[in-house]
């Protein structure tokens, strides 16, 4: 198989893991204006597992833009479909190809939690709603959410990806026949 070439189970494999993030993120999550509550790390872990960093990150953006064109909850804002494409490729990188374990699925966790969450979603907002970069109201729920979030999706990472027979669907997927 060739590097980033994707074929027809690829795809499909791809398009699930897609619905699956639009359902958990749009459907069954808690948000507010300033802080959201998803599991959609999992299928984007997953997503990761098996496509790498850059086929990840084009498929976190295609959730993201599905999911904003089918259930649209804000205005559409690039910086949070650039959060998607880094998050997904964030995910690829500690994991395509990799076995998952504690250091790596922690390690993943803080990347995300620290480019994304601390960094460039307050940026976001921040330009968004016009308040304060340093605001207490952007800040509070945000740092209360990280405390508590970054154990719960260390450990859900790490049994999740610990669980996914990944070599047997990787060797599936590149095997081809005559």
């Amino acid at each position: 198989m060739k590097k980033n070439r994707l074929d027809a189970r690829m795809i499909a494999i791809m398009g699930l893991l897609i619905a699956l993030m639009v359902t958990l993120s749009r459907l069954i999550s808690i948000e507010t204006p300033f802080i959201k509550i998803s599991v959609t790390f999992i299928p984007q872990v997953i997503m990761g597992i098996l496509f790498g960093p850059f086929w990840s990150g084009i498929g976190a953006v295609l959730a993201d833009l599905v999911g904003m064109a089918l259930f649209s909850k804000s205005a559409f804002f690039i910086g949070f479909t650039l959060n998607a494409f880094i998050e997904g490729a964030i995910y690829g990188f500690f994991f395509y190809r990799k076995e998952i374990t504690w250091k790596n699925a922690i390690l993943a966790t803080l990347s995300v939690t620290l480019i994304i969450n601390l960094i460039l979603t307050p940026l976001w907002l921040a330009l968004m709603y016009h308040v304060p970069l340093f605001s207490w109201v952007v800040w509070a729920p945000r740092l209360l959410k990280t405390v508590i979030w970054i154990p719960l999706q260390s450990i859900a990472i790490y049994y999740v990806g610990r669980s996914i027979p990944y070599k047997k669907i990787l060797q599936s997927l590149t095997v081809r026949t005559k």
